[in-house]
């Protein structure tokens, strides 16, 4: 996929921001700050899944969580409201920190629009930007956060995460899916909630 020079200044930007993302993951044996390598995540699986995306389509997904740790989960209520209302408040987020970088980069009003029409996932299964988004972001879950998910959570909600993703996917996202490389045991999860 070739990169404009835009492009790589966008992504050397939201790069430096998710760098200080004080959070951090072991990847490989290396502390990654976690935006920062969730966001390189959403690049490559956007690369391999739809190679010939749109460059607002790229944007979107390089900032997709844009320095997330700004507004962390535990100040709001812990219950669904809170939950559905944090999810809310990041979209707006993550759609202003974008557009405030894509405007220094020089992006036009037209890009930046369509960024933050894509951030804050409009029209999910309606508009295929927005859907191959969400398969993407679907994806990026099923290969790197699912395990660990799994690990910590009874059997019960693991399986429900599973089905209110698969709900989301499309169905070129569920054959993607189905040929990422799980463990066993993820593989009896994933049968479970499917064939439920």
């Amino acid at each position: 996929m070739p990169k404009s020079g835009k492009l790589q200044s966008a992504f050397q930007l939201f790069n430096a921001a998710n760098q200080q993302d004080p959070n951090t993951e072991i990847f490989q044996g290396k502390p990654y700050p976690k935006e920062l390598l969730y966001a390189h995540r959403m690049t490559e699986q956007l690369n391999a899944f739809a190679p010939d995306a749109s460059e607002a389509l790229q944007l979107t997904a390089r900032c997709q969580h844009i320095c997330r740790w700004e507004i962390p989960r535990d100040s709001y209520a812990m219950n669904r409201e809170g939950y559905l209302r944090w999810r809310q408040d990041l979209k707006k987020f993550h759609a202003n920190k974008a557009a405030s970088i894509l405007e220094k980069v020089g992006y036009s009003e037209k890009t930046i629009k369509k960024v933050r029409f894509l951030l804050e996932k409009k029209q999910l299964k309606k508009n295929e930007e927005t859907q191959t988004l969400e398969d993407v972001i679907c994806l990026v879950f099923l290969a790197y956060y699912f395990e660990p998910f799994a690990g910590k959570h009874p059997e019960e909600k693991t399986i429900d995460i599973l089905q209110k993703t698969w709900r989301k996917m499309s169905e070129k996202g569920h054959m993607a899916a189905l040929q990422l490389p799980f463990s066993k045991n993820a593989h009896e999860l994933i049968s479970k909630a499917l064939g439920a």
